[in-house]
C-alpha cells in the first residue's frame, strides 16, 4: 500500500495550477493506466495533501460522533484505487472528481454498518451537502442516488457533470472551479444551475 505522507506539497488549493506537480501527477496516472502497479506509490505523495483536505471537509458534513479520521477516509479511499483492474484518469481533476465519489461510497458503507449495529437512531440528522443545496442530505442514502444520477448526467453533458462534482464534492469555489476548467465564473454559475435544478427534480421524485 502507498505511503500517505506529504512530501513538501503544500496544502489544499482546489485549483492552483502547479506546472511541476501537475505533470508529475499526470504522468503518474499514465504510467498507472499502462498497467505500472508502482505508480500509485510515486501518485501518493503528490495527491496527498488535497485527499486529505477533502476527507476533512467531507467528515466536518457527516453527523456528529463519527468514528472515522480524515487518515482513515484516505486509507480507505486508497484501498479502493488499489482494487481497480484498469484506473484511466484524464488529468488531475478527472482523477480528484473520482476519488470524491469513492470517499463518499466508502462513508455510505460505513453507516450502512452503523447502522445496522445501532438501528439508525444517530444517522438520521440531515446535513447538507453544500450551503447551496441545502435540500440535499450529504449523510444519508441520497448519496447513492446522486452517484447514479451524476453518471446520467455525464452521459448528457460530462463538462457540467464534472463542473457539478468540482464544486460540490471537491468543495472548490466558483473561481477555483472556473480557473481549473478554463472557462468564466459566468458558465461556471450557468451550468451548476443547470445541474442542481435537473438533480433536484430528479431526486425528487418519488
Amino acid at each position: 500500500m502507498p505511503v500517505l505522507a506529504p512530501l513538501g506539497i503544500e496544502s489544499r488549493q482546489c485549483a492552483s495550477y502547479n506546472v511541476e506537480v501537475d505533470a508529475e501527477i499526470t504522468a503518474a496516472l499514465n504510467e498507472w493506466a499502462s498497467g505500472d502497479r508502482t505508480a500509485l506509490d510515486r501518485l501518493a505523495p503528490a495527491v496527498y495533501p488535497m485527499l486529505r483536505d477533502l476527507a476533512t471537509g467531507m467528515l466536518r458534513r457527516e453527523r456528529p460522533g463519527h468514528t472515522w479520521q480524515p487518515t482513515v477516509l484516505v486509507n480507505e479511499l486508497f484501498l479502493k484505487l488499489i482494487a481497480q483492474r484498469e484506473p484511466h484518469y484524464e488529468d488531475r481533476r478527472h482523477f480528484y472528481n473520482a476519488c470524491a465519489k469513492l470517499m463518499r461510497l466508502a462513508l455510505i458503507d460505513h453507516a450502512r454498518e452503523v447502522r445496522r449495529d445501532k438501528r439508525g437512531g444517530a444517522l438520521k440528522v440531515p446535513v447538507p451537502l453544500h450551503e447551496e443545496m441545502a435540500w440535499f442530505n450529504a449523510a444519508g442514502p441520497e448519496m447513492i442516488d446522486l452517484d447514479r444520477l451524476l453518471d446520467e448526467l455525464a452521459e448528457m453533458d460530462g463538462e457540467q457533470a464534472a463542473m457539478f462534482e468540482t464544486r460540490y464534492l471537491l468543495g472548490c469555489s466558483v473561481e477555483e472551479t472556473a480557473e481549473l476548467f478554463r472557462v468564466s465564473k459566468s458558465a461556471v454559475d450557468r451550468k451548476t444551475r443547470v445541474a442542481r435544478g435537473w438533480l433536484f427534480q430528479r431526486l425528487s421524485k418519488p
